[in-house]
Protein backbone atom coordinates (compact mmCIF):
# COMPACT_ATOMS: atom_id res chain seq x y z
CA UNK A 1 0.00 0.00 0.00
CA UNK A 2 1.69 3.55 -0.88
CA UNK A 3 0.21 7.00 -0.15
CA UNK A 4 0.68 9.88 -2.44
CA UNK A 5 -0.72 13.30 -2.20
CA UNK A 6 -1.63 14.15 -5.73
CA UNK A 7 -2.07 17.42 -7.85
CA UNK A 8 -5.04 17.19 -10.26
CA UNK A 9 -7.59 14.91 -8.19
CA UNK A 10 -10.61 14.76 -11.09
CA UNK A 11 -8.31 13.16 -13.53
CA UNK A 12 -7.36 10.47 -11.24
CA UNK A 13 -11.16 10.32 -10.49
CA UNK A 14 -12.07 9.92 -14.27
CA UNK A 15 -9.79 7.53 -15.10
CA UNK A 16 -9.71 5.35 -12.07
CA UNK A 17 -11.43 2.54 -13.27
CA UNK A 18 -8.68 2.10 -15.87
CA UNK A 19 -5.44 3.37 -13.68
CA UNK A 20 -7.10 0.24 -11.00
CA UNK A 21 -7.11 -2.14 -13.82
CA UNK A 22 -3.82 -1.25 -15.30
CA UNK A 23 -2.31 -1.25 -11.68
CA UNK A 24 -4.02 -4.08 -10.38
CA UNK A 25 -5.01 -2.40 -7.33
CA UNK A 26 -7.58 -0.48 -5.37
CA UNK A 27 -7.32 3.33 -5.50
CA UNK A 28 -8.80 5.16 -2.31
CA UNK A 29 -8.83 9.11 -2.84
CA UNK A 30 -9.10 10.97 0.74
CA UNK A 31 -9.24 14.65 -0.32
CA UNK A 32 -5.93 15.28 -2.14
CA UNK A 33 -4.15 12.05 -0.72
CA UNK A 34 -4.16 8.81 -2.79
CA UNK A 35 -4.07 5.38 -1.26
CA UNK A 36 -3.24 2.55 -3.70
CA UNK A 37 -3.37 -1.48 -2.42
CA UNK A 38 -1.86 -3.47 -5.04
CA UNK A 39 1.15 -6.06 -4.88
CA UNK A 40 5.13 -4.36 -4.33
CA UNK A 41 5.94 -4.70 -8.12
CA UNK A 42 3.00 -2.77 -8.91
CA UNK A 43 3.66 -0.32 -6.05
CA UNK A 44 6.44 0.95 -7.56
CA UNK A 45 5.15 0.80 -10.84
CA UNK A 46 2.44 3.05 -9.67
CA UNK A 47 4.84 5.14 -8.20
CA UNK A 48 6.06 6.59 -10.87
CA UNK A 49 2.65 6.36 -13.08
CA UNK A 50 1.12 8.98 -10.21
CA UNK A 51 4.31 10.66 -10.57
CA UNK A 52 4.28 11.63 -13.85
CA UNK A 53 0.30 12.73 -13.57
CA UNK A 54 1.67 14.54 -10.95
CA UNK A 55 3.92 16.61 -13.35
CA UNK A 56 0.60 17.48 -15.62
CA UNK A 57 0.84 14.20 -17.92
CA UNK A 58 -2.35 12.50 -19.07
CA UNK A 59 -3.38 9.70 -17.04
CA UNK A 60 -3.09 7.79 -20.73
CA UNK A 61 0.36 9.03 -21.20
CA UNK A 62 1.44 8.02 -17.57
CA UNK A 63 -0.18 4.88 -18.02
CA UNK A 64 2.20 3.99 -21.33
CA UNK A 65 5.45 3.95 -19.04
CA UNK A 66 4.15 0.78 -18.12
CA UNK A 67 5.39 -0.51 -21.09
CA UNK A 68 9.07 -1.51 -21.48
CA UNK A 69 9.74 0.44 -24.49
CA UNK A 70 8.56 3.71 -22.99
CA UNK A 71 10.41 5.53 -20.29
CA UNK A 72 9.52 8.42 -17.87
CA UNK A 73 12.56 10.32 -16.61
CA UNK A 74 12.10 13.05 -14.13
CA UNK A 75 14.58 15.69 -13.11
CA UNK A 76 15.19 19.15 -10.87
CA UNK A 77 16.02 22.12 -12.75
CA UNK A 78 17.61 23.45 -9.51
CA UNK A 79 20.75 20.25 -9.89
CA UNK A 80 21.59 21.45 -13.11
CA UNK A 81 20.99 25.30 -13.33
CA UNK A 82 23.90 27.37 -12.07
CA UNK A 83 21.38 30.39 -11.62
CA UNK A 84 19.34 31.97 -8.78
CA UNK A 85 16.53 32.96 -11.12
CA UNK A 86 14.99 29.65 -11.81
CA UNK A 87 11.95 31.68 -13.73
CA UNK A 88 14.35 32.29 -16.45
CA UNK A 89 15.31 28.84 -16.54
CA UNK A 90 12.29 27.87 -16.95
CA UNK A 91 10.90 30.36 -19.56
CA UNK A 92 14.28 29.38 -21.75
CA UNK A 93 12.99 25.52 -21.54
CA UNK A 94 9.30 26.63 -22.74
CA UNK A 95 10.32 29.27 -25.14
CA UNK A 96 8.38 32.07 -26.55
CA UNK A 97 4.79 30.74 -27.17
CA UNK A 98 6.03 27.22 -26.19
CA UNK A 99 8.18 27.02 -29.24
CA UNK A 100 11.40 25.56 -27.46
CA UNK A 101 9.27 22.40 -25.34
CA UNK A 102 7.67 21.70 -29.08
CA UNK A 103 9.99 21.91 -31.39
CA UNK A 104 12.66 18.98 -28.48
CA UNK A 105 9.12 16.91 -28.14
CA UNK A 106 8.55 17.16 -32.28
CA UNK A 107 12.90 16.12 -32.92
CA UNK A 108 12.54 13.71 -30.31
CA UNK A 109 8.98 12.06 -30.38
CA UNK A 110 8.95 12.48 -26.36
CA UNK A 111 6.28 14.42 -24.11
CA UNK A 112 7.82 16.90 -22.62
CA UNK A 113 6.24 18.56 -18.95
CA UNK A 114 7.56 21.54 -17.08
CA UNK A 115 5.94 21.98 -13.47
CA UNK A 116 7.48 24.28 -11.00
CA UNK A 117 11.20 23.11 -10.74
CA UNK A 118 10.31 19.72 -12.30
CA UNK A 119 10.80 18.38 -15.95
CA UNK A 120 9.02 15.25 -16.88
CA UNK A 121 9.73 13.50 -20.32
CA UNK A 122 8.12 10.39 -21.62
CA UNK A 123 9.07 8.75 -24.31
CA UNK A 124 10.71 5.55 -26.49
CA UNK A 125 13.50 4.61 -24.36
CA UNK A 126 15.77 5.37 -27.31
CA UNK A 127 14.90 8.59 -27.39
CA UNK A 128 14.70 10.00 -23.57
CA UNK A 129 18.28 10.14 -23.05
CA UNK A 130 18.47 12.38 -25.88
CA UNK A 131 15.93 14.88 -24.98
CA UNK A 132 17.11 14.84 -21.43
CA UNK A 133 20.51 15.90 -22.75
CA UNK A 134 19.21 18.57 -25.02
CA UNK A 135 16.79 19.99 -21.61
CA UNK A 136 19.81 19.75 -19.33
CA UNK A 137 21.80 21.82 -22.10
CA UNK A 138 19.40 24.26 -22.12
CA UNK A 139 19.04 24.36 -18.31
CA UNK A 140 22.78 24.64 -18.06
CA UNK A 141 22.84 28.04 -20.72
CA UNK A 142 23.53 26.51 -24.29
CA UNK A 143 21.71 28.31 -26.64
CA UNK A 144 18.02 26.73 -27.92
CA UNK A 145 19.52 26.57 -31.65
CA UNK A 146 22.37 24.28 -30.32
CA UNK A 147 19.66 22.31 -28.73
CA UNK A 148 18.56 21.55 -31.83
CA UNK A 149 21.14 21.25 -33.60
CA UNK A 150 22.55 18.61 -31.09
CA UNK A 151 18.86 16.78 -31.85
CA UNK A 152 19.07 16.78 -35.48
CA UNK A 153 22.67 15.51 -36.06
CA UNK A 154 22.05 12.62 -33.86
CA UNK A 155 18.61 12.01 -35.91
CA UNK A 156 20.66 11.90 -39.25
CA UNK A 157 23.40 9.91 -37.86
CA UNK A 158 20.76 7.20 -36.83
CA UNK A 159 19.23 7.68 -40.05
CA UNK A 160 23.15 7.00 -41.95
CA UNK A 161 23.21 3.86 -39.62
CA UNK A 162 19.60 2.23 -40.54
CA UNK A 163 20.71 3.03 -43.94
CA UNK A 164 23.74 1.38 -43.71
CA UNK A 165 21.93 -1.67 -42.11
CA UNK A 166 19.59 -2.15 -45.01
Amino acid sequence: MITIDIRNVKEIMRKKQILEQKLNGKISLNGKTLTIKTDPFNEFEAQRVFDAMNLGFSAESALSILDEEIQFIRINIKDFANTKNLEVVRSRLIGTHGKTKKTIEEITKCEIKIHDNLVGIIGPAEVTERALTAVTNIIKGTKQANAYRYLERINSQKKKIKNKIK
